[in-house]
């Protein structure tokens, strides 16, 4: 349903950004044009609602660390109304840390954020003719690894958990062709799979509950 709802989105983005010269697109716009950017800024991956541990308060199930990565997208200024698809793939710092001989386990071991990848199409309004705020919305697909160690050997595996992601930002014009963002994005992620590192296969894909909160700065180049 999550996915159906992105392409969705999707599609819909990408279909006003094809009937755009019909719509009196504005071409003087700062808004209007493919863009590429930077990002950077604080990532928190945690145990959703359903799997929290809330009776040890010392086990916040949480890994926190920096956000970095690029980003594209494709944006058309109707006038009243700027719309956009984007995609993206980041990394994060983020991983499980021994605090005061306590292990912070994240509910499934010792794990640091790998890769993440998003597409998605957003929907803004201009609060000045240089300024635009909007909201976001789409599918994201992040990785974890996962390490243990027996004793003897030492296993590892990545987990590949498929989500949605919302958010909300202010993007300001800088010149004539560089911007820069500040934005505020949710994901969670329902399904995954493990990936072995190995000769195994990915296992069978099952449910999890992961809620990711970042708050990204970007800048960028529109073209």
């Amino acid at each position: 349903m999550n996915k159906f709802l992105v392409c969705l989105a999707t599609g819909t983005a990408l279909g006003a950004l094809g009937s755009a010269p019909a719509m009196a697109q504005q071409a003087d716009s700062p808004f209007t044009g493919p863009r590429v950017e930077a990002i950077v800024g604080y990532d928190i991956s945690k145990a959703g609602s359903s799997i929290d541990d809330d009776i040890n308060a010392d086990n916040d199930e949480s890994i926190d660390g920096f956000l970095y990565g690029v980003g594209v997208g494709y944006d058309v200024d109707l006038g009243s109304v700027v719309l956009g698809a984007e995609a993206e793939i980041s990394d994060s710092t983020a991983k499980t840390e021994f605090t005061d001989g306590d292990f912070e386990g994240f509910g499934i071991g010792n794990v640091k954020a790998n890769r993440d990848l998003y597409l998605g199409a957003r929907a803004g309004i201009k609060a000045t003719p240089s300024t635009l705020v909007y909201v976001k919305g789409g599918y994201t697909n992040a990785k974890f690894d996962v390490n243990s160690f027996d004793g003897t050997t030492e296993f590892g595996q990545d987990i590949d958990a498929d989500g949605w992601r919302i958010g909300a930002g202010v993007e300001q014009a800088v010149g004539t062709n560089t911007f820069a963002k500040l934005e505020y994005r949710y994901s969670n992620y329902s399904r995954a799979e493990i990936d072995f590192n190995g000769d195994l296969p990915d296992s069978q894909r099952f449910d999890v509950d992961l809620d990711r909160h970042q708050i990204a700065a970007s800048v960028g180049v529109r073209f």
